[in-house]
């Protein structure tokens, strides 16, 4: 038994390291749906059924315990997955409320009620369906009153970061930061609402300047995970292999996620072979 970690392309593999630097003894499979990838531009049913297809097929190789490393998903699919389709000895988990919990300075878990926060006015980075789906909004109003969100849709920037190119990327998140500072000249904090981010996070950085404090997921859900397993040790498997597959083409995926993470990773492909 292993962790799946699921996402719709290589954002997720942001998440996956600071799982495996959290929790190095704990085996991990990592699924990308670069087939289908990006999520942020189809509809909520589209996103629904890839997503389902993505975690039932890191069931078959044993991982009873899925993070689902896309904003997108988490967003647009989660709370419907947990509703209406997910059988009582699986768990899938989003990276939403890691981020809120931190933001709004919540211990894991607390579930208590909406209160004032220091924090009142946040910009959001995100795909255009997180964005549309308002699920961080309505996440964030279990736990905070009175904060301001404006939500910036960053078209784009997924599909650069998955096609390698890095000068596109930087170039669009300066123009999406542009965008939403005319709507909010001094946000406070800004949430990168999409695991893709990370991989340019010092360019949001860079056109957010110094005063605003930025929150990204991976450090945050893997924190998070290790408090879940901790609760829940029998989602824990044994070993401390991961092996990492992909609906597209394992050697172009093996060779953006190198070009990004500037380490070497190499994909599989979830296609099972006839028997």
């Amino acid at each position: 038994m292993a962790v799946g970690v699921f996402d719709s392309g290589l954002g997720g593999l942001t998440v996956h390291q600071a799982i495996a630097a959290k929790l190095p003894d704990l085996p991990l499979v990592y699924l990308g749906d670069n087939a289908h990838t990006p999520y942020g531009v189809r509809t909520a049913d589209d996103i629904f059924n890839l997503t389902c297809a993505g975690v039932e097929r890191l069931w078959q190789e044993g991982c009873d315990l899925v993070i689902l490393a896309c904003n997108t998903a988490s967003a647009a699919a989660l709370r419907r997955m947990q509703e209406t389709w997910l059988p009582a000895d699986k768990r899938v988990l989003g990276v939403f409320v890691p981020m809120i919990e931190a933001l709004t300075e919540r211990g894991w878990g607390d579930n208590s009620p909406p209160r004032e926060v220091r924090v009142k006015h946040v910009a959001l980075f995100a795909t255009p369906a997180t964005v549309a789906s308002r699920a961080f909004q309505r996440e964030l109003a279990f736990r905070a009153v009175g904060v301001d969100v404006e939500a910036q849709p960053c078209a784009g920037i997924v599909d650069a970061i998955e096609q390698g190119d890095e000068i596109l990327a930087e170039a669009l998140v300066a123009s999406h930061v542009e965008a939403l500072l005319r709507r909010m000249p001094q946000p406070e904090a800004a949430i990168l609402g999409c695991t893709h981010y990370p991989l340019v996070e010092p360019v949001f950085r860079r056109a957010l300047g110094p005063d605003v404090a930025v929150y990204s997921q991976p450090g945050l859900v893997a924190d998070s995970l290790a408090d879940y397993l901790e609760r829940r040790p029998e989602f824990l498997g044994e070993g401390t292999v991961s092996r990492f597959l992909t609906t597209g083409d394992p050697e172009r995926v093996s060779g953006k996620a190198v070009q990004f993470l500037r380490c070497p990773i190499r994909f599989e492909s979830a296609c099972k072979e006839p028997a």
